[in-house]
């Protein structure tokens, strides 16, 4: 089976690596365009370019996939099936519908729930306990195609996205290789996705990060972990940005605890104690703008912080 392999970051890196590993024919890796990146804004290649050109494989990267160029490009590369995994552009239906076994998803989630760009970001943002990985055949919808294989993983309560993801990543390349086998052995019985059922999760903005300290303490957490390691939940201290990186909720609100977001103790031993708009938090890990990130200790150590100081009172920041 002839494959042509379109992803962009380290999400896709497993599955590409497994149909290398199946001797699956990989004809050309199809990635976003080199961005900018870094505070130099270098020019960066994708997870994925770095991958293929380490295992010699032609890379091409069409700014637009409609490009006519390019679809006359990949009709000469005559894949049997182009493989996905988080490309990053929507596919037309020239391409769609251009191999023989058409094109096949690898998507990070118990479809029909968790379509769209963040899926695994909003199901740990959202607190679920699972989520998994679907194998699916591509249509024209958003993530709307019948479902080939999918495989559920349990999100444990103290789980990061980043070590959801992982996890989503190994597992997307095991399903992707059974799905493909099952297509070459005429075995595939695709089902249809239930649009009754089905949720959206759309791309992180800048306003997913803020920390709204008028929520439960349950809710915050679910968003410091969702947001860990990347892009990072975020509140202020004074006139500075600080990033929170791992809390616990500390149980329920005391007598005149004050406003949400005020810091009720600030202990090396302990963490810093925050009221919410139910329950409290400890921060115990967190990074002050221009500073690396530190455990609770190690800041306070450096940058003392008093008992009645509110967070995020200074803070600015948009729904961009």
């Amino acid at each position: 089976m002839r494959v042509v392999f379109m992803g962009t970051p380290d999400f896709a890196v497993p599955s590409l690596r497994a149909l290398l590993k199946n001797q699956y024919e990989v004809a050309a890796v199809v990635t976003q365009p080199d961005r900018p990146a870094g505070r130099g804004k270098k020019m960066r290649s994708s997870p994925v370019k770095t991958a293929a050109l380490e295992a010699g494989l032609p890379v091409y990267q069409p700014g637009k996939i409609r490009d006519p160029a390019f679809i006359e490009t990949l009709r000469v590369l005559s894949p049997d099936v182009v493989v996905v995994a988080a490309f990053g552009q929507i596919l037309p239906a020239g391409v769609l519908n251009m191999p023989p076994y058409g094109c096949i998803n690898v998507h990070a989630s118990l479809l029909p729930a968790y379509r769209g760009a963040a899926p695994i970001h909003r199901a740990v943002i959202n607190g679920e306990t699972e989520t998994g990985v679907t194998i699916m055949q591509m249509d024209t919808g958003l993530d709307t195609g019948d479902i080939i294989i999918q495989e559920a993983v349990a999100i444990g309560p103290d789980d990061t996205v980043g070590m959801v993801h992982d996890r989503l990543a190994a597992l997307g390349g095991e399903l992707l290789v059974r799905a493909l086998e099952q297509i070459k052995g005429g075995r595939a019985q695709p089902i249809p996705q239930d649009d009754a059922k089905s949720s959206y999760a759309p791309m992180l903005t800048r306003g997913d990060e803020i920390i709204d300290w008028r929520r439960d303490a349950r809710s915050i957490k679910n968003q410091v972990r969702g947001l860990n390691p990347w892009p990072g939940a975020r509140t202020s201290l004074g006139d500075k940005l600080l990033k929170i990186w791992r809390v616990n909720v500390a149980g329920e609100r005391p007598a005149g605890a004050g406003p949400p977001g005020r810091v009720l103790e600030a202990d090396a031993g302990r963490g810093i104690l925050v009221q919410t708009g139910r329950g409290m938090i400890i921060i115990e890990e967190l990074q002050l703008q221009g500073k690396k990130s530190m455990d609770a200790a190690q800041f306070l150590r450096g940058n003392p912080v008093a008992p009645g100081t509110i967070l995020g009172a200074g803070q600015t920041g948009g729904d961009d």
